[in-house]
């Protein structure tokens, strides 16, 4: 997942670098929505772990 977010980060940055505004928009915007998957998912499992200890 992680490396999606880079991949999609990198798009971004190229395609805002090659003017093409609405293809860097829409990697941005899939990294957040990744970033926040991954970070709900690390916050169950940290909540997760916590109460079974």
């Amino acid at each position: 997942m992680i490396r999606w977010i880079i991949i999609l980060l990198i798009v971004a940055a190229a395609a805002s670098l090659l003017g093409m505004p609405a293809l860097a928009g829409a990697a941005a915007t899939g990294a957040r929505v990744l970033i926040g998957i991954v970070l709900i998912v690390f916050l169950l499992i940290v909540l997760g772990v916590f109460a079974i200890t």
